[in-house]
């Protein structure tokens, strides 16, 4: 008895951080040579943990790392005190102190941005942005005097120049050739910059997907996303296979087992009608910790005691229900493996994207706050 709650009183997710330097270790072994890794880990390191993530990338001789906001940025600083820190997503001006006093590098990706950032007074290390046809972020080739008027504000720094690819993930013809054709722009400025005598710093176009289908040399940089923790966002392939092993698995507690009479209908919305009697598991987690709601009805699972049963009914804000009617012994207390390994069975993050019909990048970074994360002893 104490006076804070068990980590694994409810539910939780467990770390397994050597499989993290697994994965770095496979995609290094895929990059081209004198390419170094800019490990991203906005959104809490997809949802895994940012202080336990960072910590244990530093040991693994990560140096470069990548986050959505200044606000994650000054964050991980905490954790890694001597690497560059690159905000990928927009900063508001006023917030440039920030930027200044924590030494983080940001992505510029319009003149007005820079402009601004450059009047604000302080000195700003930034990476330029160049919009190759992902049409989120950037300033596009023909505009390349923005570029060059970029260099000329005294008070930022340029230490780099980006892209990012619109469909690395494609191995399809028509998305194959988009992707050349984006890299091909890429490099035009870049000579074209170089030619006119500007420093152009390190360069860095491919997230986790470019790794492995696009492993050409001539950046500096690659920007490992999903597949850095062990997963792809969706079962598919690609032209380098690549070995992942999942970091993260997720737990809970069953809260209450009964039986349920043919007839009776479970859960919100009576959307689920038991055929027959069944044995009901009531487990500890619902949506409000990142169980897709959407994936009620489609094909969701759980594993007890090393056996795959259904969820059944509409999945909760708290708790969802299983069938756990083939299962003997199974009692309050029990834990549930939503994501992970239990006996010869696995749920992969890739299988719940698919039921929910989305991507795991979506479901890793949804995993909430709530959910203690726990190393889990090697």
């Amino acid at each position: 008895m104490g006076d804070k709650p068990l980590d694994k009183g409810r539910a939780w997710i467990e770390l397994d951080l050597d499989a993290l330097a697994l994965n770095i270790a496979d995609i290094r072994s895929k990059s081209p040579e004198n390419v170094d890794i800019m490990a991203v880990v906005k959104a809490n390191a997809y949802g895994h943990g940012v202080e336990p993530v960072a910590e244990r990338l530093v040991k693994e001789g990560i140096s470069v790392f990548a986050v959505a906001t200044v606000t994650e940025g000054a964050q991980l600083r905490q954790f890694v005190p001597d690497g560059d820190i690159l905000i990928l997503g927009c900063t508001h001006p006023q917030d440039a102190g920030v930027l200044n006093k924590n030494g983080l590098i940001q992505l510029v990706a319009d003149e007005n941005h820079a402009k601004a950032l450059n009047d604000t007074g302080y000195k700003v290390r930034v990476h330029i942005a160049v919009d190759t046809g992902m049409h989120r972020l950037g300033i596009e080739p023909a505009e390349l005097t923005k570029i060059e008027g970029i260099y000329s504000l005294g008070n930022l720094i340029v230490e780099g120049v980006a892209t990012h690819l619109a469909a690395p993930d494609s191995l399809t013809e028509s998305d194959i050739e988009f992707t050349n054709k984006q890299m091909e722009m890429y490099f035009s400025v870049i000579d074209t910059l170089k030619n006119k005598g500007y420093n152009v710093g390190k360069l860095h176009a491919h997230s986790s997907y470019g790794i492995y289908n696009y492993p050409e040399p001539g950046c500096d940089y690659v920007r490992p996303g999903v597949m850095m923790y062990g997963a792809q966002s969706v079962n598919d392939e690609t032209k380098i296979k690549p070995c992942l092993h999942p970091v993260l698995s997720l737990k809970a507690v069953i809260a209450q087992v009964r039986w349920i009479k043919a007839g009776e209908s479970i859960s919100y919305g009576r959307s689920f009608v038991a055929k027959n009697d069944i044995k009901l598991a009531t487990v500890c987690i619902g949506y409000a910790d990142g169980i897709p709601r959407q994936m009620s009805g489609k094909n969701g699972k759980g594993i007890v005691n090393g056996k795959k049963v259904p969820i059944i009914g509409k999945i909760c804000m708290d708790m969802l229900m299983l069938d756990v009617t083939d299962i003997e012994n199974v009692k309050a207390g029990d834990i549930v493996t939503l994501i992970g390994k239990d006996g010869d069975e696995i749920i992969r993050c890739e299988d719940i994207a698919e039921a929910a019909g989305t991507i795991t990048n979506d479901i890793l970074s949804g995993l909430s706050s709530r959910l203690p994360r726990i190393i889990r002893e090697s």
